[in-house]
C-alpha cells in the first residue's frame, strides 16, 4: 500500500466518529473506527479496482459499514500466525461485527453492528446529582505511573473521607478510568489528568477523571484489539457518564452506590 492510501484509513476513522456521533451513538465509535480500518485497508492492499468507495448508513436497527474496491476477487478469511504482520483484517471483523458479507459480484464488502444500547449503557452528558458533601482532586502526569498512584491516593483519601463503600473497588475503577484516558485521551501536548473523588449526601461516590481530548478515539487498526476501559468499568457496576470542560476536553464520570462496586 503506497503513502497515498496509507492515510485513508486515519481520514475514516474520523469520518465514521463524526457519523455515530451525528446520529446519536457515540457508544459504537470504538468498534466501528476499529471495523472501517480494517475494511478500508483490506481494500486499499489487495483491492486491484481503479477507486475504493465507502458507504456508511442505518438500516433496519443496524449501523453498516460497506466498502468498495471495484475487485471481483472475493476476500477470504484467513488465521494468520503469529509471525506475519498483516491478514487479520477480516478475522478481527468477524470476530467484531455482529455480522459481515461481501456482495454475489465480490466488489463490496459490508459488515454492521447492532443498535442494542442495553438500559444506560450508552454514554450520555452527564445527570445532576445530590449535592456533593466531601471531595478531594489532584493532577497527575500523563505516565503509566499515575494510574498506580490514582490507586493509592483513591484508598487513602476515601478512608480519610469516611466513605461507606468497597474503596477497594472504587479504586479499581480509578485504575481503569486512568488507565483509559492514558490511552485515548492525552493529546499531543502532554497535558495533566486530572482525577476528582466527590461524596454526595446520598452516600454515592463520583469519580471524575479529566483529559484535554474532547473526544473519544477508537483504537487504532494495526492494534487488533479493542479499547475496553470503560466497558471494564461499567462491568464493574457504576453508571459511567462524561460532560465537555468548558475550556476544552472532557470528563469520564463513575458514579457508584454504596456497596454496589463488587470486591
Amino acid at each position: 500500500m503506497c503513502k497515498a492510501d496509507a492515510i485513508w484509513p486515519a481520514r475514516l476513522r474520523r469520518v465514521v466518529r463524526a457519523a455515530l456521533r451525528h446520529w446519536g451513538w457515540p457508544d459504537l465509535v470504538e468498534t466501528a473506527e476499529l471495523l472501517l480500518s480494517e475494511l478500508a485497508t483490506n481494500a486499499l492492499r489487495y483491492g486491484n479496482g481503479n477507486d475504493v468507495g465507502v458507504r456508511l448508513y442505518l438500516s433496519g436497527g443496524k449501523f453498516v459499514m460497506e466498502v468498495r474496491d471495484g475487485s471481483s476477487q472475493r476476500p477470504v478469511l484467513r488465521h494468520a500466525a503469529h509471525t506475519e504482520k498483516n491478514g487479520r483484517g477480516l478475522f478481527l471483523v468477524d470476530a467484531m461485527a455482529d455480522a459481515w458479507g461481501v456482495s454475489e459480484d465480490g466488489t463490496r464488502t459490508w459488515c454492521s453492528l447492532s443498535l442494542r444500547p442495553a438500559p444506560g449503557d450508552v454514554m450520555q452528558p452527564t445527570a445532576v446529582s445530590a449535592p456533593v458533601t466531601r471531595e478531594w482532586s489532584t493532577s497527575l502526569p500523563p505516565t503509566a505511573n499515575s494510574v498506580r498512584l490514582a490507586c493509592v491516593d483513591t484508598r487513602t483519601r476515601l478512608t480519610q473521607l469516611q466513605w461507606n463503600g468497597n474503596i477497594h473497588g472504587a479504586s479499581e475503577i480509578v485504575r481503569r478510568l486512568m488507565a483509559n484516558a492514558l490511552e485515548q485521551g492525552v493529546d499531543d501536548h502532554g497535558q495533566d489528568l486530572r482525577l476528582r473523588l466527590a461524596i454526595t449526601e446520598t452516600g454515592e461516590l463520583l469519580t471524575e477523571v479529566s483529559d484535554a481530548n474532547p473526544s473519544f478515539p477508537g483504537v487504532s487498526a494495526d492494534e487488533g484489539r479493542r479499547g475496553r476501559g470503560l466497558w471494564e468499568v461499567r462491568q464493574l457496576g457504576a453508571h459511567v457518564t462524561w460532560y465537555m470542560l468548558p475550556g476544552g476536553g472532557k470528563t469520564v464520570q463513575a458514579r457508584v452506590k454504596a456497596g454496589e462496586v463488587p470486591v
